[in-house]
């Protein structure tokens, strides 16, 4: 609550209604008690707030927020349907709720609703891949909102902005974002936030290529989860902790990280949340293990039955068809990959340029084994435009590479090349 918007809020409702302070004020307070009040140089109770209330005939709601009830009631319902459309991939709609509630003036006093809106909004942008504008929302958020801020939302915002810098590939400035929390002079100590935001942190020492240090710190993390003992933590930490074995070529030790991370969501996840950790579950077991990809489908069929039935969004379930094409394309089943490919495409939005990138080109591959040379070029065609939105570069290389292979199995050698000339491009080189 800001005083001084309070005591303006008492002085105009007052002068509207014909009112000195005096007459204000009698007989329970005194006229220069009001003034101060009026002024911002003191804060009134609640007991106080409530009897000016009264004798302004006023709502309480209006003269603390500048807002009545009945508005409240409707911001926070809005709030609500922002939050509702993001969870469930609606990504343009969750932008356009969170960025009408940012410039509705009715917020301007309402510090702690204003921040939700302009966080909500950072991660709306960074959902639909528009990581500029999150990354400078975020910023703001720290930059203007700083002591405002409580102690948990410090590290959601730094959590967010480590993560847009991430995908975005300036890996420096992730790191930094987390180590300015975690690596003070004085070391923090751990809490389920903390942790989450280590697990952050330990992603972007992978990216950066410090694998070292990411191990090293990998190990102070998951001693740290161990020692709260609390879902939350066990599952950032292990789970983060997975990714980073698989990048040390330690598998097997990756797939117990990763089971000990789903079995601890089994228990305590909610069920769209444990549906796509057993999507990422079972992709990461078929890199590792191509030879069970028999079973992966099975299990890829399971997420594809619990992602309809809990109401993921279009995005998750795009995921699950996207990895059900890559595990038939690996047990040689083309047609059934461009069956999977196909509904991934249906599912795919304009927001998610990277996953649209993906499916063409799975579809490229598969029917180009299929000798459908012409479906083929038309995907790989379609791969690129994709391509040109894909962010950040490391990911647009990746994709680059694959139309090289592709093209090059469909004899066009010059294109191949030029395909990878674009994905060194893309890295810089």
């Amino acid at each position: 609550m800001s005083q001084d918007l309070v005591g303006q809020r008492i002085k105009t409702i007052r002068r509207q209604r014909g009112l000195s302070q005096a007459q204000l004020a009698h007989p329970e307070l005194s006229d220069s008690y009001v003034s101060l009040i009026e002024s911002g140089k003191r804060t009134p109770t609640s007991a106080v707030l409530e009897l000016l209330a009264n004798k302004l005939d006023c709502s309480l709601s209006y003269l603390v927020n500048g807002v009545t009830a009945e508005q409240m009631q409707e911001l926070e319902l809005e709030l609500g349907y922002a939050r509702i459309a993001l969870e469930n991939g609606e990504v343009s709609e969750a932008r356009r709720r969170y960025a009408d509630l940012v410039a509705d003036n009715n917020v301007a006093g309402l510090v702690q609703f204003r921040l939700d809106a302009e966080f909500g909004l950072a991660r709306a942008m960074e959902a639909g891949g528009d990581l500029d504008s999150a990354i400078a929302t975020l910023n703001g958020l720290r930059a203007s909102a700083g002591d405002s801020m409580t102690p948990e939302r410090h590290v959601a915002v730094a959590i967010a902005l480590s993560r847009c810098y991430r995908e975005r590939g300036d890996f420096a400035a992730a790191v930094q974002v987390c180590e300015q929390i975690l690596m003070g002079p004085v070391r923090p100590a751990w809490n389920d936030d903390l942790v989450e935001l280590g697990a952050t942190l330990l992603a972007a020492y992978q990216l950066r290529g410090d694998l070292m240090r990411a191990k090293q710190f990998c190990a102070e993390l998951i001693a740290a989860a161990d020692l709260l003992g609390t879902p939350r933590a066990t599952v950032a930490a292990c789970w983060n902790g997975a990714m980073l074995a698989e990048a040390l070529n330690q598998k097997e030790e990756s797939l117990v990280l990763a089971e000990r991370a789903l079995a601890v969501h089994s228990e305590n996840g909610d069920p769209r949340n444990l549906a796509r950790v057993k999507l990422a579950y079972t992709y990461l077991r078929f890199r590792i293990r191509p030879d069970e990809a028999e079973n992966c489908r099975e299990a890829l069929l399971r997420s594809q039955h619990e992602l309809a039935e809990t109401s993921a969004g279009s995005g998750d379930q795009a995921r699950c068809e996207r990895e059900l094409s890559r595990v038939e394309f690996a047990l040689g089943n083309f047609d059934e990959a461009v069956v999977h490919a196909a509904a991934a495409h249906d599912l795919v939005s304009s927001t998610t340029n990277g996953l649209g990138a993906e499916v063409q080109l799975l579809l490229s591959g598969a029917y180009a084994m299929l000798g459908k040379r012409n479906e083929a070029h038309a995907a790989i065609d379609a791969a690129k435009r994709w391509l040109e939105q894909v962010t950040p570069a490391r990911r647009a290389a990746q994709g680059w590479r694959t139309v090289a292979e592709v093209l090059g199995k469909l004899d066009d050698g010059p294109g191949s090349v030029a395909a990878y000339q674009r994905a060194l491009t893309s890295v810089g080189l």
